[in-house]
């Protein structure tokens, strides 16, 4: 499959044209029109410092729909004890950066370069990113960011400094979107640990026609609260 030179013109390629490990196109830019395009067609950046602007869609795509949230009883344990605060949008900053900062503590290359925060934080105040955070005596100890669109939520990453902490974040959103009717959660790549909580592999076209039919309903943007 040939990779795609963006240009500067606000245009991508189908996602259908996407390598199987899911690079379809390098170049463009990270402004909000690009991102927030890039997104409803099932594409995001996703690159390292020193890289070009790489741009991908995955087949398969790993998502979870958020009536299929699967919580086990010993995690069940830490949330009902309440061993952490949790809150949405209360300090974004801090969470894409500690995201960043955490993998590099743990000697992993992250993709979170100053310009994808720059990008992000943009998206933040525009109020169509989101960031969970989980408190531990009034300290941040994990948390998640991603995108809303329609009724779709574009997880980015999430870190933790504490056993648990991202779980309970990444559980408390999901309970937020089941209540505002949330249809899918898009989880890009599999990992192990997103399908211990039900996320599931889907083709890339299944995925595409699905999210199609999410942008349909209206984007809940601004800054985003719920009980602890």
């Amino acid at each position: 499959m040939p990779v795609y030179q963006l240009s500067e013109d606000l245009v991508f390629p189908s996602a259908h044209l996407a390598s199987k490990e899911g690079l379809l196109a390098v170049g463009g830019d990270l402004t909000r029109r690009r991102l927030l395009l890039a997104y409803s067609l099932g594409i995001f950046p996703w690159y390292s410092e020193g890289e070009p602007i790489l741009w991908w869609s995955p087949d398969p795509r790993l998502v979870l729909y958020p009536d299929e949230l699967k919580v086990s009883r010993s995690l069940n344990k830490v949330i009902n004890k309440g061993t952490f605060k949790v809150t949405a949008d209360s300090d974004f900053e801090s969470v894409i950066n500690d995201c960043a900062r955490v993998r590099l503590e743990n000697s992993e290359r992250t993709w979170i370069v100053d310009e994808m925060v720059k990008a992000y934080c943009s998206l933040h105040e525009s109020g169509f990113a989101h960031s969970v955070e989980a408190w531990s005596n009034d300290r941040l100890v994990g948390g998640l960011y991603g995108v809303s669109l329609g009724n779709c939520f574009f997880g980015e990453s999430m870190f933790t400094r504490v056993s648990n902490a991202s779980k309970v974040a990444f559980v408390a959103l999901v309970k937020h979107l089941r209540t505002l009717n949330f249809a899918l959660i898009d989880c890009q790549i599999a990992t192990g640990h997103l399908t211990r909580f039900g996320a599931r592999k889907i083709s890339r076209a299944r995925y595409l026609d699905e999210l199609d039919r999410t942008l349909k309903a209206p984007t809940l943007k601004g800054k985003w609260s719920f009980d602890t």
